[in-house]
């Protein structure tokens, strides 16, 4: 290791490969057999698992982009298994809720931006140069495409796909795929909900859902009820009611020609 600062209080686990130039703080834990790339900074607060990959460039908890940070001792937390690529930066907590949290098996893609407070939960694949303001929230397997910008306090579902290029300002719901401009569902996110197994049987429920909620123009209360009398109680089901009942954003609508 040539020129690498490693902070005396450190806790760093088992066969951590550390590249030249990077710099690890103080306040830093890293989990056994991860990978840190050369020119690297890893900054106070901040927590890996094991089996992680850091690339060169990377910026790990660092200051959130936030007015209201005061220099309060806040974390990032970042889970098992994730791949981190050039240059991506990921902002700590503020006072708002105390970390931002990474879960597993993610992949970051170069240039990507996560912000302060965020929440992004597992198997979630986060595109190149994908900027994400502060306190988002992801799903589970949420696959989200290049180039695209997500407004604060925004919700992505589990299984959702984002095009890429997209703006996100409304609530995205699970099992969906949301494209055009302005952002739309366009139907169910087929080739995703394949690959973890879901059925044709179980398609079709997800599809008559969303044919309710987005392409016959109701109103979305009465939709949701609509949905409650018309569809079979199911885990899915009850997900999506309850995404759209909790939506303080509002949820994205369907696309219209």
């Amino acid at each position: 290791m040539k020129n690498t600062i490693i902070g005396k209080k450190a806790i760093i686990g088992n066969n951590v490969h550390i590249g030249n130039f990077s710099t690890i703080d103080d306040d830093v834990v890293i989990g056994d057999n991860t990978w840190i790339a050369n020119n690297v900074s890893i900054l106070n607060g901040t927590r890996i698992g094991k089996n992680c990959q850091i690339h060169s460039g990377a910026v790990l908890g660092g200051i959130p982009q936030d007015l209201k940070y005061r220099g309060e001792n806040t974390l990032l937390e970042i889970g098992n298994n994730t791949i981190i690529r050039e240059f991506v930066t990921i902002n700590k907590g503020t006072s708002s809720k105390g970390k931002t949290s990474i879960g597993n098996n993610n992949l970051f893609m170069s240039n990507a931006h996560i912000g302060h407070d965020c929440q992004i939960g597992n198997n979630c694949i986060i595109g190149f140069s994908v900027g994400m303001a502060g306190e988002v929230v992801v799903g589970d397997w949420a696959n989200i495409s290049g180039l695209t910008a997500i407004h604060q306090f925004s919700i992505i579902g589990d299984h959702a796909m984002i095009s890429g290029l997209s703006r996100v300002v409304k609530d995205i719901p699970p099992y969906i795929t949301a494209a055009r401009d302005p952002l739309s569902y366009v139907g169910l996110n087929i080739v995703g909900l394949k690959r973890r197994g879901f059925e044709s049987e179980k398609m079709n429920e997800l599809k008559e859902i969303y044919k309710i909620l987005f392409l016959e123009r109701r109103n979305t209360i009465f939709a949701l009820e609509l949905i409650a009398s018309l569809c079979k109680q199911t885990i899915e089901r009850d997900r999506i009611l309850t995404f759209v009942k909790e939506s303080k954003r509002g949820i994205i609508k369907g696309f219209m020609e």
